[in-house]
């Protein structure tokens, strides 16, 4: 603050130097006419000149006071008369006139020569481009010396400070992951008061490792504890400490937890730890990067070196814990893992109470309805969710939102935007029609899926040309044989409904079929739920432990076990195929039904859907 009040100051006795300036120049300066070569030539001849001073570039003196009419312009009589006060003065440029001086004594006209000093000229000459030069040096000095940005703070920690409640976000707005927050809340405990923990030898945690898939609020949880703790709190991303310069990571660790530590009790959260915090060694080339593997080598070395006693807390946050260094995961380094997963049916009603806080929802809207609805949403996708069906009523011009926003909201994320420019065939549609209402009503059939919410053959994202949308009673987390044999029977529907109308098939159903066939594997190969090839496992999970990536393992059994799997997988598909023939062929007239109320409709909910299927069935039975 003092160096800022400074130059201002500065700047005030500049402007204050330019406007005496002004003032000099323009008011108590006086008035000079600035006269031709040969308008001043006439004077002389006609002694009008009083007095003169030669100088080498101009010629500067004063004229008589009366006698100039006809020898000078009028306005430039009526200006010397309105400014001259009594003096009229004169300048006009010297030109080579060897005559001159000849005519002056002639004319007895009192001139005197002017003798102009260089020595000034010639110092600022060199002077000014040395200030300037030695200007711009320290102004590039001191940017580069800047504590955020420039090359000589290249090795300075990057880390945002907030303290107190600058985040904005406190533990009231962390909700559906009770466990976690009661986590971090204990942690904010230990920095307010260290005594009570420490009072029968225990000791505060080093670090704390927040793991789950993308979105489902590690980061915001870390900006609670800024808000809640009211401790410094040093936040930034693991990426923040990868620069092209080998050795410059490393540096903003050591920076990073002096600052922290001078500053203690304090936080320090690092987002995307995988970044940094890679497993050594795994990489294919040359055994790694090597800036990165520094970096990772001095975050471990500084978590060994820090004292909890001073009240220092490490948090982090990944959502791919599987390839992190052993070493990181380790007690006495971060001895705290935290799991924060998806939400369930309750989490994801007290999320959608979080995020409506701030908006008009309409007299009656059940939040809890559309937390069934939501079945593997995630805090991200939620507050997404509200979003967009605030959006749409925006839109609509309503005064409040209603569940008719939160459905199209819904149908919007999972399905795709709604394509009213996509025209399709009468044919297709009929095609796509049936397709759907096989899916549903194959899905009322099976005693263990999940009930049908809505039908719709309206297009919609990319490829989707209908869908059928099925509402969980409620979060399961183990599937029995039956449910994924009817989940298989489910699938299959669409494929089975082209068959027995048109006798035939279109590509509608390749997604249908590629889902069959992974449920199918994974009940042989994983589950262990085959008769002919028994309670072995084949193998293992080939993605990661939040993210879906593949991991390239390569099958651990033979060529002949192979060809077994392939048979299985083949067998139970052909029954889950004659199943649904069954099913579909007896209910053939509420199946055309169902068709014919979409091609109509375009959307048919459940309550239509369940009188439809019941009226129909009344009357052929």
């Amino acid at each position: 603050m003092k160096a800022k009040q400074q130059s201002f100051t500065i700047w005030y006795v500049i402007a204050a130097f330019l406007a005496l300036f002004l003032v000099q120049a323009l008011v108590l300066a006086p008035h000079v006419e600035n006269l031709s070569y040969s308008e001043f030539k006439s004077l002389v001849a006609k002694d009008k000149v009083s007095s003169l001073v030669i100088g080498k570039q101009v010629i500067t003196g004063t004229l008589a006071a009366n006698g100039l009419e006809g020898l000078l312009p009028k306005e430039k009589i009526d200006e010397l008369e309105r400014y001259g006060g009594g003096v009229h003065r004169f300048v006009t440029a010297r030109v080579d006139d060897p005559g001159l001086v000849g005519e002056l004594e002639a004319a007895h006209v009192t001139f005197t020569g002017s003798v102009e000093n260089t020595w000034l000229t010639a110092l600022l000459s060199w002077v000014v481009p040395a200030l300037v030069f030695v200007g711009l040096w320290a102004l590039v000095m001191r940017r580069m010396g800047n504590t955020q940005s420039g090359l000589l703070a290249i090795g300075k920690s990057k880390a945002k400070v907030y303290v107190e409640h600058s985040t904005g976000v406190t533990f009231d707005d962390v909700a559906g992951i009770d466990e976690a927050r009661g986590e971090l809340m204990e942690i904010v405990d230990f920095l307010k008061q260290p005594e009570r923990y420490q009072r029968l030898g225990g000791r505060i945690p080093k670090g704390v490792l927040l793991v789950g898939p993308p979105g489902t609020g590690k980061t915001l949880l870390a900006k609670a504890v800024a808000g809640e703790a009211r401790v410094p709190f040093f936040s930034l991303s693991g990426s923040d400490f990868v620069e092209m310069f080998v050795g410059v990571g490393a540096a903003r660790i050591r920076d990073m937890f002096a600052q922290a530590q001078d500053k203690a009790p304090s936080i320090i959260f690092i987002d995307e730890l995988d970044a940094i915090g890679k497993a050594r060694g795994v990489s294919p080339v040359m055994g790694g990067h090597d800036e990165r593997e520094q970096t990772l080598n001095q975050l471990l070395a500084e978590m060994d070196g820090f004292d909890t006693q001073k009240g220092v807390i490490l948090l982090a946050a990944t959502n791919r814990p599987e390839i992190l260094d052993p070493a990181l995961l380790r007690p006495g380094r971060f001895d705290r893992q935290v799991a924060i997963d998806r939400p369930d049916l309750n989490g994801r009603e007290k999320i959608l109470k979080v995020h409506t806080r701030t908006v008009t929802l309409a007299p009656g809207l059940d939040l809890a309805t559309i937390a069934a609805r939501t079945i593997g949403f995630v805090g991200a996708d939620l507050a997404n969710l509200v979003n967009e069906a605030a959006l749409r009523a925006a839109r609509q011009d309503k005064d409040a939102i209603d569940m008719t926003d939160f459905d199209e909201a819904i149908d919007r994320i999972v399905a795709g935007l709604e394509r009213k420019s996509r025209v399709i065939s009468p044919r297709e549609k009929e095609i796509v029609a049936y397709h759907e209402a096989g899916h549903a009503l194959v899905a009322e059939s099976r005693p263990h899926t999940d009930r049908v919410a809505k039908v719709s053959i309206i297009p919609r994202g990319v490829a989707a040309l209908g869908y059928t949308q099925q509402l969980p009673v409620e979060d399961r987390y183990l599937m029995t044989r039956a449910e994924l044999a009817d989940r298989l029977d489910v699938l299959l529907g669409g494929r089975v409904a082209e068959e027995l109308i048109f006798s035939d098939v279109s590509t509608g159903a390749s997604d249908d079929l590629r889902r069959a066939t992974d449920i199918a594997r994974h009940m042989i190969t994983q589950y262990g739920m085959s008769e002919t090839l028994g309670l072995a496992t084949f193998e293992q999970p080939r993605q990661a432990l939040f993210l879906p990536v593949p991991s390239g393992q390569p099958k651990d059994y033979s060529e002949r076990t192979a060809e077994a799997i392939d048979a299985e997988i083949q067998q139970m598909l052909n029954a889950a195929h004659e199943r649904v023939r069954a099913t579909l062929g007896a209910r053939r007239a509420t199946l055309e039904a169902v068709a014919k109320r979409l091609i109509q409709q375009e959307v048919v909910d459940r309550a239509a859907l369940v009188q439809l299927i019941a009226e129909t069935e009344a009357a052929t039975s």
